[in-house]
């Protein structure tokens, strides 16, 4: 599958380039402290996790947001 023309003209995902750094260094034996994008160690504590399953559970909550958006954004798709 061919991609897409524009996707060949943006610029390399910055976090694929230091995750494949990351990757080489420790592949070379150095000790890797990676203060990146966070992994949670400790679950996520019970009161936000019975939240969610309240509110997802709601159908009032399934329909798209009644919000206008960004008054500048707006615009300047309506410009483009």
């Amino acid at each position: 599958m061919e991609e897409f023309h524009k996707i060949k003209r943006l610029p390399p995902y910055v976090f694929e380039q230091v995750n494949r750094l990351k990757a080489k260094a420790r592949a070379n034996g150095a000790d890797i402290i990676d203060l990146g994008m966070g992994n949670p160690d400790l679950p996520t504590p019970q009161h936000i996790v019975d939240k969610l399953t309240e509110v997802v559970q709601d159908p009032r909550t399934h329909r798209y947001s009644a919000s206008k958006g960004i008054q500048g954004l707006r615009k300047a798709q309506a410009a483009y």
